[in-house]
């Protein structure tokens, strides 16, 4: 078997099963596992897969920038932002993450809801301009311009003064295995620290991140408290998710699955 047949039959895999195993293929192949590794490395140098352990998992396509990201999935973030606003109530205080799915959940709070957001993101702060219910309250640091939130050492410092209700973060990788990750390591570090900061964590989540990896982890199954997801996503999420501990909220229902 040529080399790019190889590569054809990894990603056909990798689009199949989710994930890749060197030791597996190789032996289905009856090729070497060096073989097998070498032509997932040359795959991961072409941006077409993350290598991990053993192996590779689908590349995340949300470590786009901004911009790119916007048009996303996004009927989907338009679900989970409203799935997500409905679950603030009166009186809370709530960290919103920076994103295009944070930006919806923005635009759907209830313009006179009296409850305190607090952001490191500028988009998600002006989206809630006319809101005259709301204390918004917009964390200082150095900008990223690759998401366009505030990161680094004054951020965290910042972020230290608050105790949210609920935090409502978003990511660019959902792994079963591998976690809960995103594509720049400030960031990871931002949303690590309000995650532990917070009285619950949820998780914003379109499909395009099921099974993805990015190469900063910003947490594991057990510090997460719920996963928000379309309709015609739950089904899959509950099949990848619903085993780890965390509730799967579906924008059809104002309960949850586990």
């Amino acid at each position: 078997m040529l080399s790019h047949e190889r590569k054809t039959h990894l990603l056909s895999l990798l689009d199949e099963q989710g994930s890749v195993v060197a030791k597996d293929v190789s032996r289905e192949l009856g090729l070497s596992e060096d073989t097998i590794r070498r032509d997932l490395r040359e795959l991961a140098r072409e941006g077409r897969l993350k290598r991990v352990h053993g192996g590779a998992v689908p590349i995340a396509p949300a470590n786009a920038p901004f911009p790119g990201r916007i048009g996303i999935a996004t009927p989907e973030k338009v679900e989970i932002g409203k799935r997500a606003a409905a679950m603030i109530e009166p009186g809370h205080v709530v960290f919103l993450d920076g994103g295009t799915t944070a930006i919806q959940l923005a635009r759907h709070l209830p313009l006179h809801l009296d409850a305190t957001v607090i952001t490191h993101s500028p988009n998600v702060a002006m989206e809630l301009l006319n809101h005259q219910g709301l204390e918004v309250e917009i964390v200082g640091g150095r900008l990223l311009r690759h998401s366009i939130v505030t990161s680094g050492a004054a951020t965290i410092a910042w972020l230290g003064r608050y105790r949210p209700d609920i935090c409502f973060i978003g990511a660019t990788g959902l792994h079963p295995d591998q976690g809960i990750t995103t594509g720049e390591s400030e960031e990871a570090e931002v949303k690590r620290a309000v995650i532990e900061k917070s009285g619950s964590a949820v998780i914003l989540a379109s499909s395009e991140k099921f099974g993805a990896v990015s190469s900063f982890e910003v947490a594991r199954w057990t510090n997460i408290d719920g996963l928000v997801v379309a309709q015609a996503a739950s089904r899959r999420a509950a099949e990848l998710f619903g085993h780890l501990g965390c509730e799967i909220l579906s924008t059809n229902q104002t309960g949850s699955r586990r």
